[in-house]
């Protein structure tokens, strides 16, 4: 009965064990074979010190299977010239009689014994090897983001760069105050969306380079908004933007019977009114794209109405627009933002002038 109950506390023991490895998988994101290998090593180095330098431990512990074993394997022979890797028949045959026809016996070790070995001298090099494992968790993690739209949670604000410090997953990560749109004020505890914009493996770890300014940042949305630029079935070809202010997108599809534009602004404009409030009022222009330069720059000045374009160089792009006299500031737009962002779109140079050919003469 005493022997049962020894039983079961060993294996309650071992149990203990294996939670606390499934908790730290939980917790630090670290998977559990990992950190069983960082300790199944560190057991190995402290037992070898107790059979001379001797590399005749091993050590399995397979948290899957909850197996957790330390044995030192050492030679039979009728002379022991080496205590640390070798034993005597005699001395085999009475901790098990079948060995001896092996050659060989595997002694059980009692992994508790290493426990504050392990603890004193391995403690750094577990340490290192558990933020190797989460530099490489955080690394993978943000990696599966790159180029992608994520959700975040604005943990804090950094009264004096004025930095949003993210929580994306398991990760934290930084969105500099240049790569925030403009006027946006963002508090603790906001959901946001951030485009990735880069993944860097550095020195100091994982690098991610966050953005609500980039271009990319509109396009996600209007794929993740508009179910036929999902599927492919209306495509993305240009976007432009002053974040903040204004952006101009162009969309084309292969299929005539398809309206791109209509299908991104949706039933009632509500498909591009939800992408206009995630980005805070942003004025969205939906322009159709075209393979001809003359049409696709039309479009591209939209609000405004063109009258003429004229290319007057192809290496590089550069062309003359015309525009009725009443449309020439609408054009140009605020600062000139509107045929600013028309070149962005089209890859252009723009010179726009009023239909009576004054302006400019």
């Amino acid at each position: 009965m005493a022997k049962n109950k020894k039983n079961i506390k060993k294996e309650n023991d071992n149990s203990e064990f294996f939670e606390a490895l499934r908790l730290m998988e939980e917790e630090r994101g670290i998977p559990q074979k990992f950190i069983a290998e960082k300790i199944a090593d560190a057991i190995i180095v402290a037992a070898r010190k107790d059979y001379g330098g001797s590399d005749i431990v091993s050590c399995v512990i397979d948290p899957e299977n909850k197996i957790f074993s330390v044995i030192a394997r050492k030679t039979i022979v009728e002379t022991v010239e080496d205590s640390f890797t070798q034993i005597s028949k005699e001395d085999a045959a009475a901790i098990d009689p079948t060995s001896v026809e092996q050659g060989f016996i595997d002694i059980k070790l009692d992994p508790k014994k290493f426990g504050r070995v392990v603890a004193q001298n391995s403690k750094n090099n577990f340490r290192q090897g558990v933020k190797e494992a989460e530099r490489g968790q955080t690394l993978a993690e943000f990696q599966s983001f790159n180029r992608e739209l994520v959700t975040a949670v604005v943990q804090r604000i950094d009264p004096k760069t004025g930095n949003a410090i993210l929580a994306i997953g398991h990760s934290e990560a930084t969105l500099p105050k240049l790569e925030q749109v403009p006027d946006e004020v963002l508090h603790e505890g906001d959901h946001i969306k951030v485009y990735v914009v880069d993944v860097k493996d550095t020195e100091k770890g994982a690098r991610i380079m966050l953005s609500r300014t980039h271009p990319g940042l509109v396009k996600r949305l209007f794929e993740t908004e508009v179910p036929e630029i999902f599927d492919g079935t209306i495509e993305i070809k240009s976007v432009s933007r002053q974040a903040g202010s204004r952006t101009k997108i162009a969309v084309w599809s292969p299929d005539p019977e398809v309206d791109a534009i209509g299908a991104c602004i949706g039933p009632k404009g509500t498909r591009v009114n939800n992408i206009v409030e995630e980005l805070a009022g942003e004025k969205i222009d939906i322009v159709k794209y075209s393979e001809n330069p003359v049409e696709f720059i039309s479009e591209a000045l939209s609000p405004a109405k063109v009258v003429s374009v004229e290319i007057l160089s192809e290496d590089p792009r550069v062309c003359k627009v015309s525009v009725p006299e009443a449309q020439l500031s609408l054009a140009i737009g605020n600062k000139g933002q509107n045929v600013r962002l028309a070149a962005k779109l089209t890859g252009w140079k723009i010179d726009i002038h009023p239909e009576s050919g004054f302006f400019g003469e």
